[in-house]
């Protein structure tokens, strides 16, 4: 997911006719490259349980290991900025991420849960530093008319790249024909699960080597220059914060409700897109329906190509055999995808109807998708969790908003406590497993996504008001 645009409060003067196409272009790129390498976590996750012969509990640490470091890196992220500039950062922050895809490596070669876990730190860490270093440059990369188009543009290719990426890994991590399938399984378990563990390495090798090169890229393009708050506008907003007695932005209640707010929607989305693999599996469903397995088959075969990118080109996943990660890795995708297409219909919507009131709309309807996969079985279980991508699509840009609104001077402040917030997605997913783990499975497990969607529904009907 991408962090809010934030816009530059004083941009270095450059010429009118200049073109930003190239720097745009590499921008969107960037943020692909966010929805891609955070969403692919979700099928990351059910993989290393097997290969690593984890716990569900265990296995959620995945997330908690990427999305810790928003927590962690999200303000000395900012102070390392103001030392070595926005996009020297962006270059820091893909090299960061360039060491993380090579640790996998040794990871993968070792089948050390603690390396990978490193590895998904570092990833972490490196994006954290681009989302605060990359976010300002869509506001200022031509004319202020046209920002809300370059984000709506970054933002559609956020939610590309997070829907494409759980397919190929799906088609690479869990792809095969039947019969290897069996030949893996004839295996003495540690020696297939070595040879498992080796599938994951051509991604992220891959994955280092785009990383250097567009680090390469952005280190010879030119940007333009972002500069800081002036003296004489930092002594203004001081004095407004004088005038209101307020010392801190946590002296907003609608604040501190708002940052609960983005805490549990990060939470219910990373955790719904991680267990859903594990989920289907829980609903032991031996024939797929019509609908799902031609789903599953041309969505396969039309991304099939991508694996050959990595030198490994896996057959169509099998849908004979009922649910398998390969269908679930399919449905992970569908549920990104329902993210990614209800952002682009929310962008008309938003402009023309109340967005607070759209807002208790979707929360109400995730609400209720997931109480009533809770109560179902089967494959309409698994669809009910793919609707709530939909649901998700409008949370960010409606509830961040509102949380900031009559902030004042404190409003940096408090969006850098909302961005905080998004270890929200590093706590609920563990919560899951330990539930799943300790508290009668992932069906009980799932109780925590509602009582999140329930909160959210809480903060759009009477949270949101300033007093």
């Amino acid at each position: 997911m991408a962090a809010p645009i934030s816009s530059a409060s004083s941009v270095s003067a450059s010429p009118a006719t200049r073109s930003y196409a190239g720097p745009m272009l590499l921008m969107t790129t960037l943020f692909f490259l966010f929805g891609a390498v955070t969403n692919f976590n979700d099928v990351l996750m059910p993989y290393l349980k097997d290969v690593c012969q984890l716990t569900d509990l265990q296995s959620s640490l995945v997330q908690s290991a990427f999305f810790g470091a928003y927590f962690l890196m999200s303000l000395p992220a900012g102070r390392l900025l103001e030392k070595i500039g926005f996009k020297r950062g962006i270059v820091l922050g893909l090299l960061i991420m360039a060491v993380g895809a090579l640790v996998f490596v040794p990871a993968a070669n070792s089948r050390t849960f603690g390396l990978f876990l490193l590895a998904l730190s570092l990833l972490g860490a490196g994006i954290t530093l681009l989302q605060v270093a990359a976010n300002p440059y869509v506001s200022v990369l031509g004319s202020a008319r046209t920002a809300a188009s370059r984000v709506s543009i970054v933002g559609v290719a956020n939610g590309l790249g997070g829907t494409i990426s759980p397919l190929i890994g799906g088609l690479i991590l869990f792809g095969g024909s039947a019969v290897l399938k069996a030949q893996l399984a004839a295996l003495p378990l540690e020696e297939r699960l070595t040879q498992e563990a080796t599938l994951v390495k051509p991604l992220y090798l891959g994955l280092a080597v785009f990383l250097a090169v567009l680090s390469a890229l952005f280190f010879l393009v030119r940007l333009p220059e972002i500069e800081s708050i002036p003296a004489d506008e930092e002594a203004a907003l001081a004095a407004e914060a004088h005038a209101t007695g307020r010392r801190s932005a946590l002296d907003y209640r609608h604040l501190v409700l708002g940052v609960g707010a983005i805490f549990m929607y990060v939470g219910v989305e990373v955790g719904l897109g991680s267990f859903l693999i594990r989920y289907g599996e829980s609903q032991n469903i031996s024939q797929l329906s019509s609908f799902t397995q031609q789903l599953v088959r041309g969505l396969s075969l039309a991304t099939g190509w991508a694996g050959a990118l990595f030198g490994h080109a896996p057959e169509p996943i099998d849908t004979t055999t009922g649910f398998t990660k390969g269908v679930g890795a399919v449905l992970v995708s569908s549920y990104w995808f329902g993210l990614m297409v209800g952002r682009i219909i929310g962008i008309p919507l938003l402009s023309r109807f109340n967005a607070r009131k759209l807002l208790v709309g979707v929360c109400a309807a995730g609400t209720f998708f997931v109480l009533a996969s809770i109560v179902n079985d089967g494959e309409a279980a698994l669809w009910l969790v793919v609707l709530c991508g939909l649901c998700n699509s409008i949370i960010w840009p409606v509830v961040f908003p509102l949380a900031i609104t009559g902030l004042g001077r404190f409003t940096k402040q408090g969006s850098s406590y909302l961005i905080m917030a998004i270890v929200g997605g590093a706590i609920i997913p563990p919560l899951m497993g330990w539930v799943a783990t300790n508290g009668g499975g992932l069906r009980v497990a799932f109780v925590l996504p509602a009582l999140c969607y329930a909160y959210l529904l809480f903060y759009s009907l009477s949270g949101y008001r300033v007093r």
